[in-house]
């Protein structure tokens, strides 16, 4: 779990792993905070959708699946990874063609 949203409405917009110095970058900004409860484990909380940009959202959030992947026992990763490999190959496949049906 690299990172965490509610489904109902809460207090946080998104919650995710930092790194022990955006940590402390980002909970100087408005409208972040330590996550609830995760904050011990370097974990921030956006108050609203609109406290970090998408770019720079984007780019945390893709910090924090790889602090968190690169953590994962050796088995957990090989597997990830070949099903990361067997969908792009699904994906990459053309789409079967559409019978036609009758006409009434």
């Amino acid at each position: 779990m690299f990172a965490v949203t509610p489904l109902e409405p809460a207090s946080v917009f998104l919650s995710f792993k930092a790194s022990p110095e955006n940590f402390a970058e980002l909970t100087e900004r408005a409208g972040i905070i330590p996550a609830p409860y995760l904050a011990r484990a370097q974990w921030v909380a956006l108050q609203t959708k609109d406290a970090l940009p998408a770019e720079e959202l984007a780019r945390f959030l893709r910090e924090s699946y790889d602090m968190v992947f690169a953590k994962l026992p050796r088995k957990a990763r090989e597997t990830a990874l070949a099903a990361k490999s067997a969908a792009r190959k699904q994906r990459a496949r053309k789409p079967a063609k559409k019978k036609r049906g009758r006409s009434r």
